[in-house]
């Protein structure tokens, strides 16, 4: 087992680590900003060390920074939680070359995977089902119509290189195409560095299920079930949920064991998520994120495993601690993204926190890694903390949500606590019956 681990990145997910790091009796260091320099996982940590300014390039993103903090500290392995390096295969690389573990798949798994034509490749060789499509980047306009002919419209263009929606555009006929294809590649040229584009059947109501697995890197790999993130905004994620209420337990089983398969034969090594759109009883591979998520919790919620926990020990060489026929999934779990925001126009809303007061009682967790008088920097990702519900059932999980939700109080800045408390009475909601497109509709209705 390691020594000491120090975790580059911040905030919750900083915070999340640490704890479990301390739970395994291992020693801890942190890397900051000046802007996080009174951040909770500053003070509670064993070690921390200033990189930068508050710019993420200049801190968070300075590898040779972080490599020296490892150095003087003596740290022997790394956590990069999510955003930020965990999906750098040149930083898992260096961090290998002088000797220090990358808490996290290796820097070929992280280059394949980030990808998204050769990572549509691997999982097509591996046995997942993929979404209809060109087989790698798309050259002109000539073969884009071609490619869409064949698979009929509407298609989307994506990013090779890409995440987030950006370099993402719907030709719903031909005459939309040209100007499609022109976008992207100029949104991925700008956003990545890299404007390689491919085509894909657009689904029209789909959800976004993703399907978390972990391999030992020895040829084995596991999957503990899915998480429903239909509801998006602008294709980021604001609610999950687990399981899905669109699933069925044969369905469930049927997608997990294919990707805990997949993942054993890749010979993959750590936490995983291989994400897909599901319609029709279908599933579409999209991605596959070689780190841990932002909503990790609620899987652990109902399986009782700290994902965080078998990051550190299949990275130390101890293998899974559990196996496939070991898991059970209990009840129900709902993980809402508390955000500095405005609820209605997402508008960032950094500022002092006057007032925090998380809500308790059975089933509930908080993670989050601000306090009264904390200062929400400008400079980074608005997420400050997460909601996380446990019930036996999914009516037990919202009306457990629904009261958690009305003692969450967060005073001095805007966030998005007033729109959860919408959602949460929302009959759709409340039923189930939504897809990826249903919470962008919601908010573009009129308000009464």
């Amino acid at each position: 087992m390691f020594q000491k681990i120090l975790i580059a990145n911040r905030g919750e997910i900083a915070l999340r680590v640490l704890r479990a790091c301390k739970e395994l009796g291992i020693q801890t260091v942190v890397v900051h900003s000046t802007a996080d320099a009174d951040a909770m996982h500053v003070r509670l940590a064993d070690e921390s060390v200033c990189i930068g300014p508050p710019p993420s390039r200049d801190s968070y993103l300075n590898v040779h920074q972080i490599v020296a903090a490892c150095e003087i500290t003596g740290a022997d392995a790394v956590h990069p939680g999510y955003g930020f390096l965990s999906e750098n295969a040149k930083f898992a690389d260096i961090l290998a070359a002088h000797n220090i573990t990358f808490i996290g798949p290796s820097g070929d798994h992280i280059r394949v995977m980030g990808d998204k034509i050769e990572a549509k490749r691997t999982a097509k060789r591996l046995g997942i089902p993929v979404v209809p499509g060109s087989e790698g980047a798309i050259s002109d306009e000539k073969e884009a119509r071609r490619v869409a002919a064949e698979i009929g419209y509407p298609v989307i263009i994506k990013a090779s290189a890409g995440g987030g929606g950006r370099g993402m555009k719907v030709a719903r006929n031909e005459a939309d195409l040209d100007v499609a294809l022109a976008t992207a590649k100029s949104e991925a040229g700008a956003a990545f560095g890299d404007d390689a584009v491919y085509i894909e059947k657009y689904l029209e109501k789909p959800r976004h299920i993703e399907i978390q697995v972990f391999g030992d890197g020895m040829g084995s790999g596991i999957h503990l079930g899915e998480r429903d993130c239909s509801l998006q905004r602008r294709h980021q994620k604001v609610w999950e949920e687990a399981n899905s209420p669109a699933l069925n337990a044969e369905e469930r089983a049927r997608i997990g064991n294919i990707c805990a398969n997949a993942v054993a034969g890749l010979g993959y090594s750590g936490a995983g998520t291989i994400e897909f759109l599901y319609e029709d009883g279908e599933f579409y591979f999209i991605e596959m994120n070689t780190r841990l998520q932002v909503e990790h919790p609620v899987t652990e919620a109902i399986t009782g495993i700290d994902l965080v926990h078998e990051q550190i020990r299949v990275a130390s060489g101890g293998g899974l601690s559990v196996r496939q026929e070991d898991i059970r999934f209990h009840g129900h779990a709902i993980e809402c993204r508390i955000n500095a925001e405005d609820p209605r126009t997402f508008a960032p809303s950094p500022g002092t926190i006057t007032h925090f007061h998380t809500p308790g009682g059975l089933g509930i967790r908080v993670d989050s890694g601000v306090y009264s008088g904390y200062r929400i920097p400008p400079y980074y990702d608005s997420l400050i903390g997460k909601l996380i519900v446990h019930g036996r059932n999914r009516v037990e999980c919202m009306m457990r949500l629904r009261r958690a939700l009305d003692e969450f109080v967060v005073d001095g800045i805007k966030t998005t606590l007033p729109l959860f408390r919408d959602l949460v009475g929302n009959p759709d909601i409340a039923n189930g019956d939504y897809d990826i497109h249903w919470l962008e509709k919601y908010l573009a209705a009129p308000s009464d």
